[in-house]
C-alpha cells in the first residue's frame, strides 16, 4: 500500500517527518514536498516557470513549488502506481475555519481529491514548540479508518489536533468550519526612507458559528474532525438565483435593442 505524504511547511519541517515515520507502520511512505515553506498559498499552481523535482533519497522528493504542485507531479510523474491515500501535514499551526481558504496544507489534500485519491490534511496546534508525536497519533488513527472505509465522493477530511500532551487530550469531535474575525487585519508602517509598507496579519478576536465548531473544539481540547466537500455550490438558494437568470436575460435583451437602435439611427426615440 502506498501513501503520499506532503505538506506547506517545507521538506525540513519535523512535522512532516513525524507523519511519515508513524505512517510507515501502515504502508509503503512516499514524500514530496515543497523545498521551502510554503504557508498561505492556497491551490496555487506554477504556471510562469519550470519545476524542478529532485530526489532527496529512494521515494523522498523535493520541488520548487506549491503543494499543490507536489501532489500533482507525485501522482503524475513521480509514483509508479496511484496512492491509496494523500496525507498532507503535520501543519505548524491548525487550520480552522475560514482559514482552509488560504492553507496550502489543506489545498494539497484538497488536490488530491480532485484527482480522485482519498485524502486528509493535518494540522498541530502550537506556537514555538509542537507535538507532533500526538498529531502523528491521531493521523494515522484517522487514515486507518479512511483506508478501511473509503470517503465520500468529491470529500476530504481536515484534522487539527490540539496542544496537549496525549493524556489531556478531551476526545474527538466532529466538527463545522467556522468563521474568524480579526483586530486590525493589515498593519501599515513606515520604512527608514519614510516610505508606507504593509503586512497582513492582525490578531484574531473572535469566532462565529459556533454550533459544532472546529474552534470550539480544540479550545476544549477535543480534535476536529471536519469533512469537507468540494462541490461549494449554495444548492439551497438555486431556485432563487434561477428565478434572477430571467431578469437578468431581459435586462440584456433590452441593452440589446437599445444599442442595435442607436447603430441605426444614431440616437433613440422617434
Amino acid at each position: 500500500m502506498r501513501i503520499l505524504v506532503t505538506n506547506d511547511d517545507g521538506i525540513h519541517s519535523p512535522g512532516i517527518t513525524a507523519l511519515a515515520k508513524a505512517l510507515a507502520a501502515i504502508g509503503e511512505v512516499w514524500i514530496v514536498a515543497p523545498d521551502r515553506e510554503r504557508t498561505a498559498v492556497a491551490h496555487a499552481v506554477t504556471l510562469h516557470k519550470p519545476l524542478r523535482l529532485h530526489e532527496l533519497s529512494p521515494r523522498t522528493y523535493v520541488v520548487n513549488g506549491t503543494p499543490v504542485d507536489c501532489v500533482n507531479l507525485a501522482l503524475l510523474k513521480v509514483m509508479p502506481k496511484p496512492p491509496a491515500i494523500v496525507v498532507s501535514g503535520i501543519n505548524k499551526g491548525v487550520n480552522l475555519g475560514d482559514d482552509v481558504m488560504y492553507s496550502g496544507t489543506v489545498s494539497a489534500a484538497m488536490e488530491g481529491t480532485i484527482l480522485g485519491i482519498p485524502s486528509v490534511a493535518v494540522s498541530q496546534e502550537g506556537v514555538d514548540t509542537f507535538r507532533f508525536a500526538v498529531g502523528a497519533t491521531y493521523a494515522v488513527r484517522v487514515v486507518r479508518l479512511v483506508l478501511a472505509h473509503g470517503l465520500p465522493e468529491e470529500t476530504l477530511v481536515n484534522v487539527n489536533i490540539p496542544n496537549r500532551p496525549q493524556r489531556g487530550i478531551s476526545g474527538v469531535r466532529v466538527t463545522c468550519l467556522s468563521r474568524r474575525r480579526f483586530h486590525n487585519p493589515i498593519i501599515e508602517k513606515l520604512d527608514p526612507r519614510g516610505r508606507k509598507y504593509y503586512w497582513i496579519a492582525g490578531e484574531r478576536i473572535s469566532w462565529s458559528r459556533s454550533k459544532d465548531a472546529d474552534h470550539e473544539a480544540i479550545e476544549e481540547g477535543f480534535v476536529s474532525i471536519t469533512p469537507i466537500r468540494l462541490d461549494t455550490t449554495h444548492h439551497d438558494v438555486l431556485d432563487q438565483f434561477r428565478a434572477w437568470a430571467s431578469i437578468i436575460a431581459r435586462g440584456v435583451k433590452k441593452s440589446s435593442t437599445a444599442r442595435s437602435a442607436i447603430g441605426r439611427t444614431g440616437h433613440l426615440g422617434p
